[in-house]
């Protein structure tokens, strides 16, 4: 998999690429809940290009039009195997217990967990 690994900004940014699909600047200032800089996003999407993560495209008036390059699943994964091999030892099963022990977990969370769990177990 496609070593993908974002900050707390960039993911932000890309969440707007992700649901819009093609983006320019400005899109994205005006989506984010937060207020950040023209130049500031502007300076993310650079980033995010330079890491492959979205491409540049076709320019609309003055701006510059930017695709994702990698699913928001994709950087899921990658970011949670980059998680457990960083903290786990490259355990996803002691990240996976991690989670469940600890207090933020739901019990709603738990039988969702178990109810992917047992398709799991019925799709091998």
């Amino acid at each position: 998999m496609k070593h993908v690994q974002v900050t707390k900004c960039e993911a932000e940014v890309m969440d707007v690429v992700w649901q819009r699909g093609c983006v320019t600047v400005n899109d994205v200032v005006e989506s984010l809940d937060r207020d950040l800089a023209y130049t500031t996003v502007m300076t993310t999407l650079k980033i995010l290009e330079e890491k492959k993560i979205l491409t540049r495209g076709k320019k609309i008036g003055r701006a510059y039009t930017y695709r994702p390059l990698v699913s928001r699943e994709q950087t899921r994964q990658a970011m949670v195997r980059e998680l457990a091999d960083r903290l786990f030892g490259g355990s996803v099963q002691s990240l996976v217990l991690s989670l469940v022990s600890s207090e933020d977990i739901s019990t709603d969370d738990i039988a969702e967990l178990k109810r992917a769990a047992g398709k799991m177990d019925q799709s091998r």
